[in-house]
């Protein structure tokens, strides 16, 4: 499979969770390469917010404390820094709460988009959180797995993607 697909695939199972709710922006609406993978997800469980980054990570650690499986979707690692706040000062506090944080370095191709949308921040999170573990998914086998011990591990999560695989076969 591809890496879009594998994407959608992890995605889907994602939604068929019962306490799952997917935060972010372009979750209902269209706009980036990451709601393409949300095809298999009901609108039901996507929560549309905007250009509030803190606010987004502080609902979703809320949402985790009070029994939900937050899919917290930043389309740009750049702009997950707007939540720093709430992944240093809260979310790594709380080393056994399921939180999922899905983002995307974006692509450069065709063209490139500038550097405030293609930032690569990865090691840098791998050695600021020590109770988040911080996963670069660089790879299409490495997704679903990824996405599937983050759902059911009691620990927060960051998924990395790669906005420049997702046309790859």
């Amino acid at each position: 499979m591809s890496y879009s697909e594998e994407l959608t695939k992890a995605m889907t199972w994602l939604g068929t969770l019962p306490n799952t709710v997917f935060i972010g922006q372009q979750v209902r609406y269209p706009g980036n390469g990451l709601y393409a993978t949300l095809c298999g997800v009901s609108m039901d469980k996507r929560i549309e917010v905007g250009v509030a980054e803190d606010m987004q990570m502080g609902l979703a650690i809320g949402m985790a404390l009070a029994g939900k499986l937050p899919i917290c979707i930043f389309p740009r690692m750049d702009f997950l820094l707007c939540a720093c706040n709430q992944l240093v000062n809260h979310l790594e506090k709380y080393p056994d709460l399921r939180v999922i944080v899905r983002t995307c370095v974006g692509s450069k191709t065709p063209l490139d988009p500038g550097p405030q949308h293609s930032g690569d921040y990865t090691e840098g999170l791998q050695k600021m959180l020590k109770n988040v573990v911080v996963t670069d998914l660089k790879c299409p086998n490495q997704i679903y797995g990824a996405y599937a011990a983050a759902a059911v591990e009691n620990r927060p999560h960051i998924l990395v993607e790669r906005g420049d695989l997702y046309r790859m076969v």
